[in-house]
């Protein structure tokens, strides 16, 4: 006669099997985390020697052009197109309100495609994390993000570093149309940096392809891009809102959608990657008033801001080497 298990045994497996359970998920989900995480530091050290080989080639200047290049979207169901003409250029290059409206962009916000000869991996720009933006805005009901041709929502370029052009299609040079050209405020090349091993190049960002800029003077069609160094601003990045502190945030509560790993990864100048404590990223970045002389100004608030034009018209850099995060 076969002995059977019973009731009682079978329970005491089940709440033994319960019991592993609740210990070894949350070992599971740290584990996750902690793989994705070095998939994103991973992932910007590529992008960052990406940039590093690239300013190799061209005789130490970071790219900051503005051009259309047919066919040369990541996304391949917009290429194919042979001898395009004006309209296939308007289309895929300023068109906002269509599929593909700016697959063919080569500008600041299509970062990617410069570092893209070096890495050949378009999966390098996407957030293991953070989820790519598609689909139609749903006030408007346009393309949004990699349906215009553009990726966003994980990794940012700090074009204070590069500098950067509004220039494609526009009459000139020289031109004449506001911030049509935007210096780097180190003269756009690595060797210029103070200290390229401590400036950040790139940065994990949600939603926004770029880190923005501070533009100098706030109009014209020459202007200098300064570095967003606005701890009020990043603390606005990385910490829930609904506080007290300064533009409206929870001071020290990390809001776990905007920095998923509780930390910040960081590509750097000299091409090393590594993550940031939150605190630390804010030490090392000036408050606005430290850094412009003014109080604080909402524009430095928005989360959104490609460009942060306001009416700071000069600016006095702190002695070289007191921010070294952001190239200052």
């Amino acid at each position: 006669m076969k002995k059977a298990f019973t009731l009682i045994e079978l329970l005491v497996v089940i709440a033994i099997i319960a019991i592993l359970a609740a210990i070894l998920f949350p070992v599971f989900a740290q584990a996750k985390v902690a793989a994705k995480k070095a998939t994103s530091i991973s992932n910007l050290k590529q992008q960052s020697l990406g940039l590093l080989l690239y300013s190799g080639d061209a005789d130490d200047m970071y790219p900051h052009n503005d051009d259309c290049t047919p066919n040369s979207s990541l996304d391949p169901k917009y290429n194919g197109i042979v001898n395009p003409s004006a309209a296939d250029l308007n289309s895929h290059c300023n068109a906002p309100n269509t599929l593909g409206g700016f697959s063919w962009r080569m500008n600041h916000y299509a970062w990617q495609k410069w570092v893209f000869p070096y890495t050949k991996s378009v999966g390098l720009f996407l957030h293991p994390s953070f989820p790519l933006i598609k689909g139609t805005n749903a006030v408007s009901g346009v393309p949004t993000g990699f349906d215009q041709g553009e990726i966003a929502n994980g990794y940012a370029l700090n074009i204070a570093l590069t500098g950067a052009q509004n220039t494609w299609n526009q009459a000139g040079p020289p031109y004449s149309n506001n911030a049509a050209v935007r210096n780097s405020f180190v003269g756009g090349t690595q060797t210029a940096i103070p200290d390229v091993a401590g400036a950040m190049i790139i940065t994990e960002q949600w939603f926004f392809p770029v880190t923005g800029a501070l533009t100098v003077p706030s109009s014209g069609p020459v202007v200098t891009n300064y570095p967003p160094a606005f701890k009020e601003h990043w603390a606005a990045m990385f910490y829930k809102l609904g506080g007290s502190g300064a533009c409206g945030v929870q001071d020290g509560v990390i809001d776990n959608t905007k920095v998923p790993f509780g930390v910040i990864p960081v590509g750097f100048a000299d091409g090393h990657a590594k993550a940031m404590a939150v605190g630390d990223f804010l030490a090392k970045t000036p408050t606005y008033q430290q850094y412009t002389g003014a109080s604080l100004s909402t524009f430095a608030c928005a989360p959104f801001a490609s460009h942060y034009n306001s009416a700071v018209n000069s600016l006095t850099l702190p002695p070289t080497g007191t921010w070294p995060l952001w190239g200052l």
